[in-house]
């Protein structure tokens, strides 16, 4: 299963979802989607953007863990 940090991240930023959403250039409901975990995919683009904006890896974001 691949568990989305994305609030994680955004926490450790103190950064809102209306203030990331703004930067990447996404609509916050898009981007919630994203953080809560409800999406099927993102575009790599989407992955950049944020993880510039965050000063992160990809790894901070996504993380995959076994099913139990």
């Amino acid at each position: 299963m691949i568990v989305v940090n994305l609030d994680v991240m955004m926490a450790k930023r103190k950064m809102s979802l209306s203030d990331l959403a703004d930067k990447i250039g996404i609509t916050k409901a898009n981007l919630s989607i994203l953080k809560t975990g409800k999406g099927k995919a993102i575009r790599f683009s989407t992955l950049q953007r944020i993880c510039e904006i965050l000063e992160c890896t990809p790894g901070d974001i996504l993380e995959y863990r076994k099913e139990k």
